[in-house]
């Protein structure tokens, strides 16, 4: 993968396809991998861009604590020195957080946003399913055994059973560590901070949208429930929500034909 040097780091980064910009930002564990099975639907419409963000992949993984903010200044500079400017930026579940600090700290960059299983940070938001709680709070077992049971609730019921091919590529890429346990908890701990965001934060956020928004959602999300979605077109003036059936958390994973289908879908709407 190539590189770049943005806010003090050494960035990991994929870039391909031809078109309009489309920057997607990882969650919490993933690198750029997690969007393999999107990009090449997507690169037909867009020039896609990928990237492992600080402590992930191919990219520095500096001590912690990480912070949403800080993670925001690390993709403005990639894009910076892309030349990303007013691309469709999208971020699923901690991405949406760093999106969401992103068009705010430097609007300049987003012409588009697109937010993944996430939500607006702060209290008024709606918690993770208990079951989801009692599965992320138990670290026991072997490796093989914590990402089963995160699977189980990260994708929709029945995955596992259904697409057994996708569950042990799954496996297999989580089994490489790509996010050592000191960087996935710096990232934990810098997601976990969004719950202290105040609400003038939050409204800050919000009144510095004013682009085009998609809320896009699984069914099934038990990590970020779908209930979230409402909470965020509430506030977001732009804002349009749609919810992708038979999928959990990881719906770019679970169907990728779905998820490029929604969002380019959405993209050629709101250009007209």
């Amino acid at each position: 993968m190539p590189t770049i040097q943005s806010n003090g780091l050494t960035l990991a980064y994929e870039q391909t396809g031809s078109g309009p910009h489309l920057l997607l930002i990882a969650g919490l564990g993933y690198g750029g991998w997690f969007w393999h099975r999107v990009v090449p639907g997507l690169a037909e419409h867009f020039t896609v861009t990928t990237f492992d963000n600080r402590g992930a992949g191919g990219s520095d993984k500096p001590p912690g604590p990480y912070t949403i903010e800080q993670m925001a200044a690390d993709t403005a500079g990639l894009m910076d020195g892309l030349g990303l400017a007013e691309a469709t930026v999208l971020g699923h579940s901690l991405g949406g957080y760093i999106a969401q600090e992103l068009l705010y700290a430097r609007p300049d960059l987003v012409g588009r946003l697109i937010l993944a299983s996430s939500n607006l940070g702060g209290m008024q938001v709606i918690p993770l399913t208990p079951q989801a709680m009692a599965v992320m709070s138990n670290r026991t077992g072997d490796p093989l055994e914590l990402i089963k049971r995160g699977v189980s609730v990260a994708a929709a019921p029945g995955f596992a059973e259904k697409q057994p091919e996708l569950l042990q590529t799954l496996i297999a890429y989580r089994l490489t560590n790509p996010v050592p346990p000191a960087s996935y908890t710096a990232q934990l701990m810098a997601g976990a901070g969004t719950a202290a965001w105040s609400e003038a934060k939050i409204d800050a956020h919000a009144a510095a949208n004013r682009v085009p928004t998609l809320i896009l959602f699984g069914e099934h999300d038990m990590v970020v429930p779908p209930g979230n979605a409402d909470l965020l077109q509430a506030k977001i003036p732009q804002a349009q929500v749609f919810i992708l059936a038979n999928v959990g958390h990881i719906f770019p994973f679970e169907d990728a034909a779905a998820t490029v289908d929604s969002i380019v879908q959405w993209v050629q709407r709101s250009t007209v």
